[in-house]
């Protein structure tokens, strides 16, 4: 099977990554615990991608959690999901990394570096086919971008023939904590340029909007953006961990979707998006997931452009039955091109 090595780093990542494996946990029937409770034998057909079963029929998650600060893994630790994930995957340093690139990239973060690849390297051995990392970040803190495109640069040199992947949450100016963020995301941009096969791009203005808007909520805070975020990565790696005809691994993804190696940053959007209590009174078609999926408001990266722009896309539906000629209309009232289409 081909397995792949989730790694999440900073405050951010470790927040957005412990809400996707609760999120995917929920799909595969693994509980809390680590144990399988579904009733679905796909779910366990391809469960090795992201799950390493121990001894006791306990699936427990190939990741690994860093963080230049004790707080966030103390929280997971202590959290319902604690107990999911073994206890050397923590990885942590005391001091952080104030919101500093140079100190997550060159000194805080190289310190700690080593204890991170030895990590690494025990969770790819314990691989048959490694396939590829899954890098879960942000660009404005310090070790999240800093520490990040440093743990980046470093597996790429050990694992050249290996896809990475990243998930990288981009600062904004409307929605900002720092004055630095800018300087952190310059800085992580050109570092992802280089060692990034493919960026699924996570913009913290795009989700607030989503949440104002169409979701309706008047004060979102991070467990509602987080969890935007988690169903958005559950949906993009749904191809990986279940059965299917179109882009089974990250490395048919990546080739599919990259015209050119440095035009590797996708905007992911996600379909239905409908403000809590009204779900039961919509019924939507194909048609109209589809244009929903396209609409400016549904996108999770702000951006200017429009569908007549996109050099390569995605859609992978999940949940419904589809009929060809239903999904042709669906792609013609789209206006789009025939082809690999993202989601």
């Amino acid at each position: 099977m081909r397995e792949i090595v989730h790694i999440q780093i900073g405050q951010c990542g470790n927040q957005i990554g412990a809400k996707f494996w609760e999120v995917i946990g929920e799909e595969h029937g693994i509980n809390l615990e680590g144990s399988y409770g579904g009733d679905s034998a796909l779910q366990l057909e391809r469960i090795s991608v992201y799950y390493n079963e121990a001894h006791g029929k306990k699936y427990v998650p190939r990741a690994v959690l860093v963080d230049l600060e004790p707080g966030t893994m103390d929280s997971i630790r202590s959290s319902k999901l604690g107990a999911l994930f073994q206890p050397d995957s923590f990885v942590h340093g005391t001091s952080g990394a104030g919101n500093n690139w140079a100190k997550g990239h060159y000194t805080e973060g190289a310190e700690l570096l080593e204890s991170v690849l030895d990590v690494v390297r025990h969770e790819s051995e314990s691989c048959d086919c490694l396939q590829g990392f899954q890098v879960v970040h942000s660009l404005g803190g310090g070790t999240g971008s800093g520490m990040g495109t440093l743990l980046m640069n470093k597996i790429r040199e050990e694992y050249p023939d290996r896809i990475m992947n990243s998930f990288s949450v981009m600062p904004s100016p409307k929605v900002s904590d720092t004055v630095v963020e800018p300087y952190n995301a310059v800085l992580s941009l050109h570092q992802l340029l280089e060692n990034a096969d493919a960026c699924f791009c996570i913009d913290n203005e795009a989700l607030y909007d989503i949440c104002f808007r169409t979701l309706k909520l008047t004060t979102p805070s991070y467990v509602d953006l987080n969890h935007l975020v988690s169903l958005t990565m559950s949906g993009i790696t749904t191809s990986l961990r279940f059965p299917g005809q179109l882009n089974a691994d990250l490395r048919k993804l990546a080739v599919n979707m990259v015209p050119f190696p440095r035009l590797h940053f996708f905007m992911p959007g996600f379909a239905p998006l409908t403000a809590q209590g009204s779900q039961q009174y919509r019924a939507l078609s194909v048609a109209e997931l589809t244009q929903q999926m396209f609409d400016a408001r549904n996108i999770m990266a702000a951006s200017e452009g429009n569908i007549h722009d996109l050099i390569s896309e995605y859609q992978q539906f999940q949940d419904v039955q589809v009929v060809l000629e239903e999904n042709e209309e669906a792609v013609g009232e789209a206006e789009m091109e025939p082809g690999d289409k993202e989601h």
